[in-house]
């Protein structure tokens, strides 16, 4: 038995090992881009949207008289199949590719074709009866293959990421119902500002991060525009009459999305507004999360010497030389996977910018930009919600005690006493270290102990109305 076969293209021959299902294109694009060193396959929606595209463009191309229907039968099963994930090993190509993503659309043509032609009988390599440009790719060009399978993996991939987004907002809600009765200070430029609850601080949190799942619907929209039939550059070469409508319905009843065929295809096949659109709303929830994991670090400081009003769960020791050292590792490594957010959006911007003409070259560095963001965003909101928000407690009497002690506290004494006579208040507690209680009500007797009562029920600091 060989333990390899030969395959050629217009450069020549090489060696293929026999047990591959990819073929010559492939293992060039294997030798020439070792970028990342992270292959295709490590994103197998994607795999699975080539599988869809192919699929589509057979049931198409026999519909339309272009593919004999035993070659497109072999096709579709051969992609049903792919689409399962059964062949995922076979997707070798490094993410970041030149040829404007050609190797990836080739390393898919050539599994399927492989596939096909043993489901038909025949031997791998055996092109004659199933090729991976004149079958697989009839009708296409990597031009509008890639980006509309691109486009329905980045769709699939929200799904996921929108749910670990929506789990983390409600758990943010849901402490925020048990923080209700736990008066705290809120601060502004860090400085003492007026009290509030610590439940409405968490619900903030929760309202925050649900304003993004908007965007992500939003973003979702955008990228259901597909050019299928655009082929090269969006005139159709190649494709016969009626196939771009009839290839995008099949789409659509494959992947259940509800795909829209571009109305300038020429427009469509160089455009990637959709991409920044969608990477700016990564980068601005990223921005969210890394603000809110900065509060959560504040708010647990200390113990002894910083804010300590809230408890993180404790994950592991803090530090080789400090004993009992505990750090807030969790919303550290959310910080730290926003970063490369932010920066991938920039990479993203860049890469659409770099377009030229009638084609943008630099698709494939846009998706691993999105695709890693994506994944990551994912796993950090898993990661915080599980590892550190469910396990959050507060320490209420501190919390508490910091607002007894707050100067800032005397901002609910200016309708009552005015601007001028509270900010003397505030001065010369600042000065002295006594208590607002003490220098308005004790000394001063500007109040008396009903009226301070009456300011500083716990309802009326958290949501205070307008006393005289």
């Amino acid at each position: 038995m060989p333990t390899s076969r030969l395959e050629h293209d217009f450069l020549g021959e090489r060696p293929i090992p026999q047990d591959a299902y990819y073929g010559i294109q492939t293992l060039r694009a294997i030798e020439n881009f070792r970028i990342t060193g992270i292959p295709l396959k490590s994103e197998p929606l994607f795999v699975q949207a080539l599988a869809y595209v192919k699929k589509a463009a057979a049931l198409a191309n026999q519909e339309l008289g272009v593919l004999d229907a035993t070659i497109a039968g072999g096709i579709a099963r051969a992609c049903d199949r792919v689409i399962s994930g059964e062949f995922d090993d076979q997707f070798l190509t490094d993410m970041i590719q030149g040829g404007a993503g050609t190797s990836v659309n080739m390393n898919a043509n050539e599994v399927i074709a492989n596939v096909a032609l043993e489901l038909l009988g025949h031997q791998k390599g055996e092109y004659q009866f199933c090729h991976p440009n004149n079958h697989v790719n009839c009708s296409q060009s990597t031009n509008d293959a890639y980006p509309t399978a691109f486009r329905i993996a980045l769709s699939n991939k929200l799904v996921s990421y929108r749910q670990a987004l929506e789990q983390l907002a409600e758990a943010f809600a849901q402490k925020g119902e048990e923080f209700q009765n736990v008066l705290k200070m809120g601060r502004t430029q860090l400085q003492d500002a007026v009290p509030m609850s610590m439940g409405d601080e968490f619900k903030a949190f929760a309202t925050n991060l649900r304003e993004e799942l908007l965007r992500i619907e939003d973003s979702r929209q955008l990228i259901s525009e597909i050019n299928m039939g655009a082929t090269a550059i969006g005139t159709g070469i190649n494709a016969p009459a009626g196939y771009a409508e009839l290839v995008t319905r099949h789409l659509r009843t494959i992947t259940g999305l509800d795909l829209q065929l571009a109305g300038d295809l020429i427009e469509a096949t160089y455009d990637t507004g959709a991409y920044v659109q969608l990477s700016g709303v990564l980068k601005r929830t990223a921005v969210k999360l890394s603000k809110i994991c900065n509060d959560l670090r504040l708010l647990s400081s200390g113990p002894r010497t910083g804010f300590f009003e809230i408890n993180l769960p404790p994950l592991q020791p803090g530090s080789s030389i400090m004993p009992g050292k505990v750090n807030p590792v969790v919303p550290e490594v959310v910080n730290q996977t926003a970063f490369y957010v932010i920066g991938a959006d920039l990479t993203v911007t860049m890469a659409a910018e770099a377009g030229q003409l009638q084609l943008n070259v630099m698709e494939p560095v846009i998706s691993f930009a999105l695709f890693t963001s994506i994944s990551y965003l994912t796993n950090a909101c898993h990661t915080l919600r599980e590892k550190c928000v469910v396990g959050i407690t507060a320490n209420k009497e501190r919390a508490e005690e910091l607002v007894r002690n707050s100067i800032g506290i005397v901002t609910q004494l200016n309708p009552v006493l005015g601007y001028e006579t509270s900010a003397e208040i505030a001065k010369e507690a600042l000065r002295t270290g006594k208590s607002v209680y003490a220098i308005a009500v004790t000394e001063r007797q500007l109040l008396t102990q009903a009226k301070w009562d009456e300011i500083f029920t716990f309802e009326n600091m958290i949501r205070p109305d307008f006393i005289q």
